[in-house]
């Protein structure tokens, strides 16, 4: 019996480990005052970089229930990078530029 719960504990402290080695890492562009795609599929865990390729600034920006953040303004060359924790629909956009959006579908 105590080797089973040895084996129980151990399951329970690596199985986080385990899941964030197994979240992948996604890049969109602002370029053009456009985001370089309009839809991407992530599942819980993962993360995308932000990355600013327009010569001027961008404030990318959820108010999405399933994902709320505000990467603030940022010049071109900076990259700012969001983990989706949660999964369902995240409606992206940019606060400087009203016609850029996104939408990020997260799966379990």
């Amino acid at each position: 019996m105590k080797n089973l719960n040895r084996r129980v504990v151990f399951l329970l402290l690596a199985g986080p480990v385990c899941l964030q080695a197994m979240a992948k890492d996604f890049e969109v562009t602002q370029k053009d005052k456009k985001f370089n795609q309009k839809a991407l599929s992530v599942k819980v865990g993962d993360s995308i970089n932000f990355k600013n390729e327009d010569t001027f600034a961008h404030n990318i920006f959820s108010l999405s229930d399933t994902k709320t953040f505000d990467l603030g303004s940022y010049p071109q060359g900076q990259a700012k990078s969001v983990v989706f924790d949660k999964a369902g629909t995240v409606e992206v956009e940019c606060a400087i530029h009203p016609d850029m959006k996104l939408v990020v579908e997260v799966k379990k």
